[in-house]
């Protein structure tokens, strides 16, 4: 073991000596595209042969009562492999990215280069409605991540290849390398430049290329554009792009209020029960919420939407314009439940597939019901589902350009750019006029957790606060005399004074310029008290307040100090506006250098 070791600090030595660092960020990022490529392609396989397993010998004329069972099997077998082995949370894998990009240095745990993939692949493959791309986003960021850390690679370094990690990921499932690199920039919302450009690039490539040799060239979704788009279509286009906006919002805030009612449950096994039976009850009633959904996906982007209702209790109404619409309307409306319900019941997954599914469902219920009511104007519904899915995939994720290049790499449609950048910046404007934040960094923004493209308050999320934090100054109590105070005043080198109560609280603080003109009558010294002359603070900052509200509280009041207390009020200390603008220059220095 130390014989390795030690050979293997020699290499390291010698790559310091003889590879500069620039070129060996390359040859990194090209491993970690060949790695993230093998790892999406691992995963899919995996899913795909548990579900072709399952699923087989189903009938399509009659309701399959498997799929009550099912998917209860996958999230308790994805739960009981996180609560028992893994012993760790590896949902919400995007999140996770963003929180280990803003809040530990870019630094993700090994586990996860294997973890996400094992959960999720029998999550999914079981029929969890989830999607697998966000788990292998993950798995993709930790390989890039822990491969920077084995070669003792800075911090700078890391963060540009957990990008490339993602990138590769992204890239290798969907074989889309243009959307992996504009996902990097758009979600992870990395500061990039020039030189981090090619690292991105090499992975994205790399990774779409490993993809291409072992599942062929074709695209994932076989479209076939087979009506023109013409320009009378374009205010349709925008109609489509505000619906998708709309569905988007649905979407995001439905997740997150479900999410917190399960998370109000408690125990795991009393999340498991509630949100399986929910599960199963969905996909037995709406069989196209089994799995990822990709067949439904693929059947609408050929025009085949007969057999949508294959296997389901509704099958007799396939057949019926309205059955149909109202079939695909209520699949757009539990699609949210079902998601929710896979991963608080202890699977794993995304929501990458699902913001796919239901864009493209929108998309196909938009144009269906349009064309009922149209005399003149038809739509292509087709070409709609098309759209709808660049569209919801840029609302969700607060991903414009994610969405135009994701789908048109997706499905070949490059004769919609137009139509696609119409509908995923009208979807995008409409969502961002309710949500500031996409569905992944929501959660760490409400924190003040996010790290983001401004600079500032990218400074701001990385510092500190209990770095910032002054305990130097003396305490005084509201029944001191005058003549103490002079001698606390004689001690101290501020000249603020917080007062506090017997039990810790913060009830006011003493200006040295309030008392300078009776600090020197000694008459005076026991017959005044610092409840006299203690005055109320400006504002207080609470120890979990993000820093970008501190500066904020900073700005309103105009103070330079400001007292620190926990959420009881105890006081904790004083906080500078210098000390925080002498952190942030450090931190400046230290993590946006040679940007």
């Amino acid at each position: 073991m130390m014989k390795s070791k030690d050979l293997f600090y020699k290499f390291l030595l010698w790559r310091e000596k003889n590879i500069k660092e620039k070129n060996f960020i390359l040859i990194i990022s090209f491993v970690v595209g060949i790695c993230t490529a093998l790892a999406a392609i691992l995963l899919k396989n995996i899913i795909h042969t548990i579900q072709h397993f399952l699923t087989a010998n189903s009938q399509i004329d009659q309701a399959n009562y498997w799929l009550l069972l099912y998917p209860i099997i996958g999230i308790l077998l994805a739960g009981l492999f996180v609560k028992y082995i893994v012993r760790d949370d590896i949902s919400h894998g995007v999140t996770k990215i963003l929180y280990a990009i803003s809040q530990r240095k870019s630094r993700i745990k090994p586990h996860n280069i294997w973890s996400s993939i094992v959960a999720s692949s029998v999550t999914i493959g079981f029929g969890g409605s989830v999607g697998a791309e966000a788990p292998i986003v993950l798995t993709g960021a930790a390989i890039g991540s822990n491969l920077g850390r084995l070669f003792k690679m800075e911090q700078k370094t890391l963060m540009l290849l957990v990008g490339c990690g993602a990138a590769g990921a992204i890239a290798g499932i969907f074989k889309a390398p243009i959307a992996g690199l504009v996902f990097v920039i758009e979600v992870l919302m990395l500061d990039l430049t020039m030189t981090s450009v090619l690292p991105l690039l090499i992975s994205s490539v790399t990774a779409a290329t490993v993809a291409y040799i072992f599942t062929g060239t074709d695209a994932m979704f076989m479209f076939s554009q087979t009506e023109a788009f013409e320009m009378n279509r374009i205010p349709y286009v925008l109609l489509l792009g505000i619906f998708c906006g709309l569905v988007s919002l649905y979407f995001t805030r439905v997740m997150n209020r479900v999410e917190q009612r399960y998370r109000k449950l408690g125990g795991y096994w009393k999340k498991f029960i509630v949100a399986g039976v929910m599960l199963s009850l969905l996909i037995f009633l709406f069989p196209p919420l089994y799995g990822e959904g990709y067949n439904t996906i693929g059947s609408l982007l050929d025009g085949e939407f007969a057999h949508i209702m294959d296997g389901s209790i509704f099958y007799g109404l396939k057949d019926n314009y309205w059955g149909v619409a109202i079939f695909l309307g209520l699949i757009l409306l539990t699609k949210v439940f079902a998601s929710s319900a896979t991963n608080a019941g202890g699977g794993c997954g995304g929501i990458f597939a699902p913001s796919l599914y239901l864009g493209c469902i929108a998309g196909f219920v938009f144009a269906y019901s349009s064309n009922y009511f149209s005399i003149t104007t038809m739509l292509s519904e087709k070409n709609f589902a098309l759209l709808g899915m660049a569209g919801v995939m840029a609302g969700v994720m607060h991903a414009p350009l994610t969405g135009v290049f994701l789908i048109a790499e997706l499905t070949g449609g490059y004769a919609l750019f137009l139509p696609l950048m119409i509908v995923s910046i009208s979807s995008y404007i409409t969502i961002l006029m309710f949500e500031p934040h996409s569905i992944y960094s929501m959660r760490l923004a409400q924190k003040g957790e996010l790290l983001t493209h401004h600079k500032d308050k990218a400074v701001l999320t990385l510092l500190n606060v209990n770095s910032i934090i002054e305990k130097d100054f003396i305490v005084v109590s509201p029944n001191m005399s005058l003549g103490d105070m002079v001698k606390a005043i004689a001690q101290s080198r501020r000249n603020v004074f917080p007062v506090v109560d017997e039990k810790g609280i913060l009830v006011g603080v003493v200006l040295l310029d309030d008392i300078r003109n009776i600090m020197f009558r000694p008459e005076l010294y026991e017959r005044f008290h610092v409840s006299k002359f203690m005055v109320s603070a400006p504002a207080r900052i609470y120890i979990n307040m993000p820093m970008e509200q501190i500066m904020r509280t900073f700005d309103d009041t105009k103070a330079w100090n400001l007292p620190v207390v926990d959420e009881e009020g105890h006081y904790i200390g004083f906080m500078s506006k210098s000390k925080i603008f002498n952190s942030y220059r450090e931190v400046l220095v230290e993590n946006f250098s040679g940007d």
